[in-house]
């Protein structure tokens, strides 16, 4: 049986969304996080400040792990170059959404780099069966969650971005493909304010329906000390490896 590609380690599991407004801020947050967090994601809200490039090669030159959230939708040979670009600069994780076109053009811009994982999007975590249904789906989000992992094998990707309320694990059963990774966006702490998700769970709960990656935004970086909010995910995400 085929296994996955993910980090003995527990903390370098998480993925620390860097949703803030300036390079600054993010800057400043991953200064905080130096020693406890290794994976970062850079998406929307830093890709279009200036100095995002500089920031990007920064943290790849300091040895961490950029997630690069481009959620790319274009035609073929736009992502195939896209993505191209991407191993160039060193990126770990590329995103694209769950197309099957705009998936085999991503895995052919890859060109079977190891260091860079093709991701694509499966359903927002801001969606439920009613808003996939407004938007033509004539599928439930558990379906079309499915769907898209079948699409997403069968066209090389590396792996989905589902959250832990879709089950990782039985997505992987449900298309067979142990291999298949998954990273979990929608973690809150218990007890916490959900904010704009739909399908949210805690840490514990993502590492034990199979989640390899969890992504951690407004709960680390609006925590008055990050340092310590990333300490107690990664505790919780341990606590399901020691039952």
């Amino acid at each position: 049986m085929a296994t996955r590609d993910i980090p003995q380690v527990m903390a370098d599991r998480l993925i620390v969304a860097l949703d803030v407004p300036t390079i600054e801020r993010a800057a400043q947050l991953a200064g905080q996080l130096h020693g406890i967090v290794s994976f970062f994601k850079v998406g929307l809200w830093l890709l279009f400040a200036p100095g995002a490039e500089r920031f990007v090669d920064g943290l790849i030159a300091d040895g961490k792990r950029v997630f690069l959230d481009a959620k790319m939708y274009d035609i073929g040979e736009t992502v195939r170059q896209g993505v191209a670009r991407a191993v160039e600069r060193g990126v770990s994780l590329v995103t694209v959404h769950g197309d099957p076109d705009i998936m085999r053009a991503a895995v052919a811009g890859k060109a079977g780099s190891a260091r860079t994982k093709v991701f694509a999007i499966s359903v927002l975590t801001s969606q439920n069966d009613t808003s996939v249904r407004e938007m033509g789906y004539a599928f439930s989000v558990a379906e079309l969650v499915q769907l898209r992992a079948r699409q997403a094998v069968a066209c090389g990707c590396d792996g989905i971005i589902a959250s832990a309320h879709d089950d990782p694990n039985a997505i992987r059963a449900a298309v067979a493909a142990e291999q298949l990774l998954i990273a979990t966006p929608g973690i809150r702490e218990p007890g916490a304010e959900t904010h704009d998700q739909q399908r949210v769970a805690t840490p514990s709960q993502a590492i034990a329906r199979g989640a390899d990656y969890l992504v951690v935004g407004r709960p680390i970086t609006q925590a008055a000390d990050p340092a310590a909010a990333a300490r107690r995910i990664v505790a919780d995400m341990e606590q399901t490896a020691l039952h």
